[in-house]
């Protein structure tokens, strides 16, 4: 077991083990300090220290800083509107945070010997379900039981009634699911196909020309990546908002 262990230290699936990097105990449960909790530390300092510098201040004439926020925010802004509605703008907040935090976690994860924080199912899976429940709960507040008429679509035949509300059920439970093992899939996937590629080329020495250049195509396919998979969670997260503030069926 340590002989397969040490063997794999250096192989790609190393870049996604879990270190304690401070050991803490709350009441028996291991609550430690790890390196993908330093990581989303860092993300949230990042996030909050550029949009506190780039709106210090701000102009008619912005600075650089100021238009990359700016630009972001309206992005954001404009995807909430059009697939939410104004109605929705209440929750942009949730979905601006969403969409910078994943897509910093993604950015940070491409810079070589750091954490990819997004390839693990359980951070995706924690915001999955975060958004599953804020989802379901603004639903109720919003329509009351009446929330339950997402499950009966409109103009479906009463005879078909006890196939199609099972289905729209389990259509409505698995959203976390799938929501959360899109971003981890794409995420771990690319990062080990880009560990296996590198591998090549150290190990073909002056052989390895090919696999370089594939190495740096990948890459450059892997920062779109990080964006589109940050870019979708944030878009099917205004298309379930916009199920629970329109009920739109």
């Amino acid at each position: 077991m340590a002989t397969g262990a040490a063997d794999g230290a250096h192989g790609p699936m190393h870049q996604f083990e879990i270190n304690r990097l401070a050991e803490i105990e709350i009441f028996g449960i291991d609550a430690s300090f790890t390196n993908s909790s330093l990581f989303m530390v860092l993300g949230v300092g990042l996030i909050t220290g550029f949009f506190a510098l780039a709106m210090n201040g701000r102009s008619l004439v912005p600075t650089r800083m100021q238009s990359v926020a700016e630009l972001c925010y309206e992005f954001v802004a404009n995807m909430v509107r059009e697939n939410v509605g104004q109605a929705g703008m209440k929750y942009f907040p949730f979905v601006f945070t969403l969409f910078t935090f994943i897509l910093v976690m993604n950015l940070l994860g491409m810079i070589p010997y750091s954490f990819t924080v997004t390839s693990h199912i359980i951070v995706t899976f924690a915001l999955a379900a975060l958004v599953f429940v804020v989802v379901t709960a603004i639903g109720f507040a919003r329509h009351g039981l009446g929330y339950l008429k997402l499950f009966v679509p409109e103009g479906v035949p009463m005879w078909l009634m006890p196939l199609i509300v099972p289905i729209e059920l389990i259509s409505y439970l698995i959203r976390p699911v799938s929501l959360s093992v899109r971003l981890f899939a794409n995420m771990m996937a690319g990062h080990t196909m880009l560990k296996v590629f590198a591998g090549f080329v150290v190990s073909l020495g002056i052989f390895g020309f090919a696999p370089l250049l594939f190495t740096i195509a990948f890459t450059g396919l892997e920062f779109v990546v990080a964006f589109l998979q940050a870019f979708i969670f944030a878009v099917l997260t205004c298309i379930y908002l916009n199920d629970a503030v329109n009920m739109h069926h």
